[in-house]
């Protein structure tokens, strides 16, 4: 154990779902700081190829791919490109997830009245999403070892009002978490770690709009009432990700496994009163 550096990625592969984001891209950049080989994987071909020319020009190394997580044919062909490319598969960060307002309910659109459609695509984008990057990139880690990391929310225990669907499928990726943890070290290799990490209320291009008034940039009552109920007073940085990350990635957390990391300003120690 090198404890002076423990956060030395060299001759490492990290695989990031979801990785043209504000989130992901933030873990990309800290990684291949870290001296690891990055494949950015994104359906947003043009999102991922900005975070990979960011760590390019930095000097680092890292390439864009883009992937679809609900079709698994996509992330095969992209396993493939990755394989190509660098070698092989170290880390996997499923990243990729999000809301949409169609799913949420409001004043005009109740529970019952929630379209189905809508509903689907955001559970399948979070769970199914994460369940088929773990599949396929996952089983080019049997031989060797790995890391998965899932980013679960901390709504996983404490669902969100109005975020039903939301907040199911990320207690599905905490469920699933844990799940996987035991199956691989039970059936395959111990040399496998899965944990998650639960952020609380971070702003990104998904919530925004559940935070922040889109008119006059202000919080909404809903940003107010979180900013409120949070200890620490104020919504998650993305940098906030990268410490508990690494760790979770690196040989420190070498006994850390199906564990799901609360990264929320304490907003889940906080009883209201």
């Amino acid at each position: 154990m090198n404890y002076a550096n423990p956060f030395d990625f060299s001759g490492k592969v990290a695989v990031i779902t979801g990785g043209g984001g504000v989130l992901c891209g933030t873990l990309a950049r800290a990684l291949a700081e870290c001296g690891a080989k990055v494949a950015v994987l994104d359906i947003v071909a043009e999102a991922a190829q900005k975070v990979a020319t960011d760590i390019t020009s930095a000097g680092g190394q890292a390439m864009a791919v883009e992937a679809n997580v609900l079709d698994k044919s996509s992330l095969q062909a992209a396993a493939e490109t990755v394989i190509q490319s660098f070698g092989q598969v170290d880390i996997l960060i499923n990243g990729a997830g999000g809301a949409k307002k169609e799913a949420t309910t409001s004043p005009a659109l109740t529970f019952f009245d929630l379209p189905e459609d809508a509903v689907r695509w955001t559970f399948d984008l979070n769970f199914v999403g994460t369940f088929l990057p773990s599949q396929v990139f996952g089983r080019l880690m049997l031989q060797s070892g790995g890391c998965i990391l899932n980013i679960s929310s901390m709504s996983a225990d404490r669902p969100l009002t109005k975020s039903v669907a939301y907040s199911a499928a990320k207690a599905a990726v905490t469920n699933f978490t844990r799940w996987l943890a035991v199956y691989l070290s039970q059936e395959h290799s111990s040399a496998i770690r899965v944990n998650a990490l639960m952020p609380g209320f971070f702003l990104t291009t998904q919530n925004r709009f559940l935070l922040v008034d889109a008119e006059n940039d202000s919080l909404t009552e809903r940003g107010s009432s979180i900013i409120s109920h949070t200890p620490m007073g104020r919504f998650g940085q993305p940098e906030d990700l990268v410490g508990p990350a690494l760790l979770l990635l690196s040989d420190l957390g070498a006994f850390v496994h199906g564990t799901c990391v609360a990264i929320d300003g304490g907003f889940s120690a906080y009883s209201g009163v």
